[in-house]
Formats: C-alpha cells, sequence, structure tokens
C-alpha cells in the first residue's frame, strides 16, 4: 500500500483529493496538512511514500517545502507530485529541479490524477526489482529513468505511458484474453480509449487478437498479451 499525505490550505480540497487517493486501489492517505510547516513535520512523523503538494499555502509556499524534503535526508525518498493553480513558468521550473515526480494544474479531474499515482505505483515496482539485483543493464536503468521522466516519445500522440501500462498489467493479469469492453471495464477508461491502447499493442507487436465467436451478430476482437 502506498501512503499519501495531501497538502492543500483549503480544509474541501483537500478532501477531495484525499477521496480520490482512497478511491485508487493501492494508495491510502495517512494525513493532510494545511500548512508548510505542518507539511514537513507530518513527512518527518509519518514517513509517506508520496506527498501531494500545494503550491499556495499560508506559510511556507510548496517549492519551500520541496526544497527542506529534499535537503533532509530522512526524507530524501518521499515522492512528490505538485498539485496547484500556479501556472506561471517559474514555479514550474522550481518545481521540476525540486525534483517534483509531476505537476497537476487546478482543476483536475480524478482520471488525472489516478494517472500519476499509477505512474508513482509503477516506478515503485521497477525500483523493487532493480533493488534485488547486485548489477542493472542499461536497459534496466533506461527503465527506471524512462519511467520517472515519464518519457512518451515512442507512443503515439494521445496516448500515455501510465495509461499504458495499466492496460498491460490488465492484459497480463488475464492470460485468457480480454475484448475492448472487457479492458475497459477492468481498467475504468472508456472503451474507445481502452481500443486504442490494444490496438497500439498489437501493432507494435506486444499483443495479438484473436477472433471470440459467440451467439449471435460478428465475432468479437480479444486481445492478448504476448508473453
Amino acid at each position: 500500500m502506498i501512503r499519501v499525505l495531501v497538502v492543500d490550505d483549503d480544509f474541501m480540497v483537500a478532501k477531495v483529493h484525499s477521496g480520490y487517493v482512497e478511491r485508487t486501489p493501492g494508495f491510502t492517505v495517512v494525513g493532510t496538512a494545511h500548512t508548510g510547516a505542518d507539511a514537513v513535520r507530518l513527512v518527518r512523523q509519518l514517513g509517506p511514500d508520496l506527498v501531494l503538494l500545494d503550491i499556495y499555502l499560508p506559510d511556507l509556499d510548496g517549492l519551500a517545502v520541496l526544497r527542506e524534503l529534499r535537503a533532509d535526508p530522512s526524507t530524501l525518498d518521499t515522492e512528490v507530485i505538485v498539485i496547484t493553480a500556479a501556472r506561471d513558468v517559474d514555479t514550474i521550473r522550481g518545481a521540476m529541479r525540486g525534483g517534483a515526480l509531476h505537476y497537476l494544474i487546478k482543476p483536475f479531474s480524478y482520471a488525472a490524477l489516478r494517472e500519476q499515482l499509477e505512474h508513482v505505483g509503477s516506478l515503485r515496482e521497477k525500483l523493487a526489482r532493480l533493488s534485488t539485483r547486485a548489477t542493472a543493464a542499461q536497459q534496466d536503468v533506461d527503465d527506471v529513468f524512462g519511467a520517472r521522466t515519464r518519457s512518451s516519445a515512442v507512443l503515439p500522440k494521445g496516448l500515455t505511458e501510465q495509461t499504458a501500462e495499466l492496460v498491460r498489467k490488465a492484459l497480463e493479469n488475464h492470460p485468457d484474453g480480454l475484448s475492448a469492453r472487457e479492458c475497459a471495464s477492468v481498467t475504468e477508461l472508456s472503451r474507445p480509449s481502452a481500443r486504442r491502447y490494444l490496438e497500439y499493442f498489437v501493432n507494435s507487436g506486444k499483443a495479438e487478437v484473436k477472433l471470440r465467436y459467440g451467439g449471435s451478430g460478428r465475432p468479437e476482437r480479444q486481445y492478448h498479451w504476448r508473453s
């Protein structure tokens, strides 16, 4: 379970974001903070895996909190996603230089936050696998750094690495195959979105299609991950 601290000066917004986190499998909220000082204190006290960090706080701003977390060896491993209404380039640049994994501009949907949470989960899995080895090959390193930087250059326009990873896991977890409708249900994507990712995997040779016949009407395309 990935433990999350939600930081926002608005109590209602913090409650909404906490609800988003709790809706996401594998994630739980361990605390909320409404000031920068409380955020730093709770990160040190609770040791969360991830902080959803607002920029506009009544005392320290979010970038100052981020700098404090990165300067403290005890909080270096805590990942941070900035969530803010700030759109200025200096703030975005400061978040990047401070080591934030991503930057979400308010208001955003549950789907947008869920995608970033799943990205954190994917990154942690990759790092966990890598930590079991004495040495790493370049491909292993590229895999981890590709996940950290969210590189999606190899994906067609409109597709994201995190959602592709979600669909990939769904296919791997269903060796008998999934239709686009079934994949959409499993991943909570729309059917057209699920189909786009499934067809991408087929076109790239990572998945294959078989026709499923049953009852009357046209056969249904069933997608299988190539092992």
